[in-house]
């Protein structure tokens, strides 16, 4: 509450300003968080289309009594429907083989020469790394835009969970199963 009341005065009376404030300061809580260990947690399933496509989840978190929170358990479920919408490949960037990472780039590089052949080397360039972030983005789970608000990314999400909840959360890996592939 009076974290409130400090950033409406910092505000001078501005609703949004403070609330945005808020909201930056519990993100800055959400990187001081980040190193706590997260020994606790659950793994979350779901099953959809009458059993064609299962999702298997795992977020880790700090205590047993967050594992069991309701806005755990929802922030849970809502991840694993999203799995199941948008079937990432990779959790983050870093799980993008480089041989995976090279190829792309290499087709994209083709692929703008051939559509940008009158523009010079360096806008070619911008375009394959525009391109390559759009690739990032659809592939990788955290950088996906969130179904139910696609302003906000999987990671601005978790980031946001961690600020209200207080405790460290990571999403530590997953699967989906689809019977037709």
């Amino acid at each position: 509450m009076m974290d409130c009341k400090r950033a409406l005065v910092e505000a001078d009376g501005d609703w949004d300003k403070a609330k945005d404030a808020l909201r930056l300061k519990g993100l800055q809580t959400a990187d001081k968080k980040a190193a706590r260990d997260t020994s606790e947690g659950m793994v979350f399933s779901y099953i959809h289309a009458g059993g064609k496509i299962g999702v298997l989840l795992e977020i880790d978190c700090e205590t047993d009594f967050v594992a069991r929170n309701d806005e755990f358990q929802q922030f849970g479920h809502d991840l694993c429907l999203h799995l199941a919408f948008a079937k990432p490949r990779y959790l983050s960037r870093e799980e993008v083989s480089p041989e995976a990472v090279e190829k792309e780039r290499a087709f994209l590089l083709t692929q703008v020469q051939e559509q940008m052949a009158d523009k010079p080397e360096e806008v070619q360039q911008k375009a394959v790394d525009g391109r390559m972030n759009k690739f990032f983005e659809e592939s990788c789970f955290l950088e996906q835009k969130f179904i139910k608000d696609d302003k906000k990314t999987i990671e601005s999400v978790r980031k946001d969970m961690v600020a209200k909840i207080g405790e460290n959360l990571v999403i530590r890996r997953f699967a989906v199963f689809n019977v037709d592939e």
